[in-house]
């Protein structure tokens, strides 16, 4: 199981979708395994569409937990 600090939320309005590591992202093609960090940079949220660039780790630097968000 992935830590909080390995998962990913996104920060849009409406949309709170996690990337969890541990699951990949089938809308595409990313395999379980994939690391946040190593999804390419063109990557889109697959519930809104957002760049990779809304997304905040759950716990440790920058994250959600740690600005109280």
């Amino acid at each position: 199981m992935a830590e909080p600090k390995d998962m990913y939320q996104c920060q849009v309005s409406n949309c709170g979708y996690i990337y969890d590591p541990d699951k990949g992202d089938a809308k595409s093609n990313t395999p379980a395994g994939t690391a946040f960090k190593d999804l390419p940079d063109d990557w889109k949220c697959p519930h809104c569409g957002s760049s990779k660039k809304t997304f905040r780790p759950l716990a440790g630097p920058g994250s959600v937990v740690e600005d109280g968000i």
